[in-house]
């Protein structure tokens, strides 16, 4: 019986490690693996319905997951780095209302009413670099803190009603509805110019290597010299600052701004770095599979659209995804 027992262990243990050897194949080549998916998705879409294969839904998708994709860089830098950042969905918000406001009540130039909004965005990426860098406060709790103040914020500056910013001058608006050459919107564009440039930065740069040493092991990173308070503090403000460039996009785009700004994108970034390659646990992460994850995550939704679904189905399987990466990113480092 005993000899029984010990060889079922054994097996259990090989198993273990043959499952764990599998994802970890399939993270070496994770980017491709999820462009195939989107593939796969997208296949079984047109067929399922034949609105889903046409330009101006593609355009739809492309301008829907923009946003999502500035952010998600921050967000991917956050959990290189080791931490998590609740907050960028309600710094969204803040930052596109806080412009609108201060355009449509103050009268205030749309570029500066834009700047305030954008600094307010760094303020608060500031502050949770601060607590989080410097003080030491789990990254968890002080970005759930200050989520529930820009919140709060948002809710308050609007009174809870939307503020319509339909008629913002026209150069504004270009940047969330306008088309190049009646084709590429100018927001994709804008993401994709942020997207290159934040790859090569994250792939090439000294500090994006001081990024992965210290969510690889702060420890480590601390005695080779690196200044992690300070990483710490900079990774954060530049999350935020992203935050608030997608925040005050959405409004170019949308023409208004309610309270609600921002609220499911936590859940939908993370969802999609994670997807895409970023660790939970830090020391792992792509620009280009975090995008890629937003365009997956994208896709799913879509096609809850193009199917008749009910739409309130889109946050409980963001949920589910989530759950389902995060699971996978614990079995593949589970060991280390």
């Amino acid at each position: 019986m005993k000899a029984l027992l010990e060889q079922s262990g054994k097996d259990l243990t090989k198993a273990d490690s043959i499952a764990s050897g599998v994802l970890k194949k399939i993270a070496g080549f994770r980017e491709l693996t999820i462009i195939l998916i989107i593939l796969v998705i997208g296949a079984g879409l047109s067929i399922a319905s034949p609105h889903f294969f046409s330009v101006n839904n593609f355009k739809a998708i492309a301008l829907a997951l923009s946003t999502d994709s500035i952010i998600v860089i921050g967000m991917t830098l956050v959990l290189i780095s080791g931490g998590i950042d609740l907050s960028v969905g309600s710094v969204m918000g803040l930052a596109g209302i806080l412009t609108a406001r201060l355009w449509q009540t103050y009268n205030l130039n749309i570029v500066v009413a834009a700047l305030i909004g954008l600094l307010a965005a760094v303020f608060v990426g500031f502050l949770n670099g601060l607590f989080i860098g410097k003080v030491g406060v789990n990254p968890f709790i002080v970005t759930m803190a200050t989520m529930g103040m820009c919140r709060g914020l948002d809710y308050v500056i609007t009174n809870g009603t939307p503020i319509s910013v339909t008629n913002m001058p026209a150069a504004f608006r270009t940047l969330g509805t306008g088309l190049i050459l009646d084709i590429l919107p100018v927001l994709v564009l804008i993401m994709l110019i942020i997207a290159v440039i934040s790859d090569y930065t994250l792939r090439r740069s000294s500090i994006a290597r001081k990024v992965f040493y210290i969510g690889s092991s702060e420890k480590a990173a601390i005695l080779s010299g690196i200044n992690a308070q300070n990483v710490k503090m900079g990774v954060y403000i530049v999350s935020s600052a992203l935050a608030g460039i997608a925040g005050i996009l959405t409004i170019a785009r949308f023409g208004v701004a309610p309270a609600t700004t921002g609220e499911p994108t936590a859940m939908m970034t993370i969802s999609g770095a994670v997807i895409g390659g970023a660790s939970m646990l830090g020391g792992e992460g792509t620009v280009l599979g975090s995008i890629l994850g937003i365009v997956l995550m994208n896709f799913i939704a879509n096609g809850i659209v193009m199917l008749n679904i009910s739409v309130n189905w889109t946050q409980f399987v963001t949920g589910a995804v989530l759950m389902i990466a995060v699971t996978i990113d614990y079995l593949m480092h589970k060991d280390k």
